[in-house]
């Protein structure tokens, strides 16, 4: 019988388990989570009957396959607990009506409603041109805008950097209001150093022109097979237990079939002979050390990691994966009663709150990325819906750096004196409790040594049973879907016998979706 040997459990990983025992014969498959949690940073945290997503998923895919596999795992069923359709969120059923003996395996139907924070006001993301959006800008402001943009379509720069990238598309007075000053905060870098490859994956084709051709577009016949781009879609699914929940149900299947789930176990080195084939993985768990012997090695560690433990590498790629960038994270959880933000929308919300899953912050002085509203991820998240707001404060760091090696009260405070000086709560006595989350190696980043990346693939294709797949497996910034075809490719590849690689690494280069509903 083969072995295959997964490293991470997070949804590039247990993708490719759970594919290779449903599809494969004669594999044995084991995965090394080195937490004990199923997810990676997909994963939820339930503090005191309150959850918490690190980071915000919209599941959501225009891959035919990846929407298959979330149904199969969490159908869409009606959950009678709360009534959606005062909220205007219709929840189908499911083919069979919901599962009595499994009612929370279930996916919601969710609004997307992303918001800008910017002058103490909220402008869409992405940015609109609605009537709303062109009052809180201003005459003045509107004026530059549109004399920008019209100055990046006639003079287009040539794309060295994410900032000529953003604004080629948007204008250069958009760029510094929307753009700059949060991206800055993303990667601790200025747009001007960072590689343009990061909006091309992110953004894709999202511009001015295709904010227009989507506006317009919702007018017209036939406006439900429109194509959109991924940054302007209205609603998503969401499991009704926040997005860990869709990874505890995988791994449960994993172990059903015959798999082996390893928590607590570190991959800390692969081993290589001499002919650059992989023979094993070196593992430590209760501070000793084991090497599990394998013929497949599917790798979801950041490359970063996943190189430094291998033996006999040339130093020009040893020196590649030792510079690649990353941005850590941190989240704050504040539970309070209220927020002072009031809802101007016509969407209607429990308690009335403003309807976002997440708001992005611009405003100078303010440290914070982002802030999330839990209850509008889910109701199902929330312990006490009806009285409370619990609130996820995201900020972007270093490991090890000042932000990072606060403690818990120290952070807390720092925090949530930025929801003050954001006039999200007036005083720190509102706050009920409070928990941090940190999480390594959130975001690989798209500089530094990554402008020799391609040579840094070249060497690791090379290696004939090692599958680099998800977001920190390829240093890309991926989606979850993304993460997940990353596996397919590499299950498919190792059920055939190919051995070309290039499938797996071309995953999410498209420049353009279609959506059809």
């Amino acid at each position: 019988m083969k072995k295959a040997l997964i490293i991470g459990a997070g949804p590039a990983g247990l993708t490719a388990a759970y594919e290779l025992l449903k599809n494969g014969e004669d594999i044995d498959v084991t995965v090394f989570e080195e937490s004990e949690h199923m997810g990676g940073i997909a994963k939820t945290v339930d503090y005191k009957g309150n959850r918490m997503d690190m980071g915000g998923h919209r599941f959501f895919s225009k891959v035919p396959k990846v929407n298959e596999w979330w149904d199969n795992m969490l159908p869409m069923q009606a959950c009678p607990a709360y009534d959606y359709k005062t909220l205007g969120i219709e929840v189908p059923l499911a083919e069979n009506g919901p599962d009595p003996e499994n009612e929370d395996r279930t996916m919601l139907t969710r609004r997307r409603v992303s918001r800008i924070f910017f002058n103490r006001k909220f402008f869409d993301y992405p940015i609109s041109l609605k009537f709303e959006t062109l009052t809180n800008m201003g005459l003045f402001t509107t004026m530059q805008v549109g004399f920008s943009y019209l100055a990046s379509v006639i003079h287009k720069r040539k794309e060295n950097s994410l900032e000529d990238f953003y604004i080629n598309r948007f204008g250069k007075k958009l760029y510094s209001m929307f753009f700059e000053r949060y991206t800055e905060n993303l990667w601790g870098r200025h747009p001007s150093v960072i590689a343009p490859d990061w909006g091309s994956q992110r953004v894709k084709g999202l511009s001015i022109v295709a904010i227009i051709k989507d506006m317009f577009g919702k007018m017209l016949p036939g406006k439900e097979n429109r194509k959109v781009e991924t940054s302007l879609i209205e609603e998503f699914k969401y499991p009704k237990l926040g997005p860990g929940q869709l990874w505890d149900v995988t791994a449960s299947e994993i172990e059903k079939m015959g798999g082996r789930i390893l928590r607590n176990h570190q991959a800390v080195g692969v081993i290589k002979d001499e002919n650059d084939h992989l023979t094993g993985v070196k593992v430590r768990h209760d501070g000793k050390e084991e090497v599990f012997e394998g013929d497949y090695i599917i790798s979801s560690m950041p490359v970063k990691d996943l190189v430094a433990g291998m033996n006999d590498v040339p130093k020009q790629y040893a020196d590649i994966a030792a510079g690649l960038p990353y941005r850590d994270y941190i989240t704050l959880g504040v539970l309070v009663p209220k927020l002072l933000l009031k809802n101007k929308t016509k969407m209607k919300t429990i308690g009335n709150i403003i309807p976002d899953n997440w708001v992005y912050v611009h405003d100078k002085g303010i440290h914070m990325g982002r802030f999330q509203i839990y209850n509008n991820w889910s109701p199902y998240m929330i312990k006490d819906l009806e009285n409370t707001v619990w609130v996820g404060l995201e900020y972007f760091c270093y490991e090890n750096d000042e932000w990072w090696n606060m403690s818990e009260d120290e952070f807390a405070d720092f925090a949530i004196n930025d929801m003050i000086n954001l006039g999200l709560i007036s005083d720190k006595s509102e706050v009920i409790d409070y928990h941090e989350e940190k999480v390594k190696k959130a975001y690989p980043a798209y500089f530094d040594t990554y402008e020799h990346m391609d040579e840094l693939v070249e060497y690791l294709s090379g290696i004939d049973n090692l599958y680099c797949v998800g977001r920190n497996g390829q240093h890309r910034y991926n989606n979850l879907d993304h993460s997940m075809c990353t596996s397919f490719e590499t299950v498919k590849n190792i059920l055939s016998g190919t051995k070309d690689k290039s499938n797996i690494w071309s995953v999410n280069t498209e420049k353009e979706y279609h959506e059809s509903k």
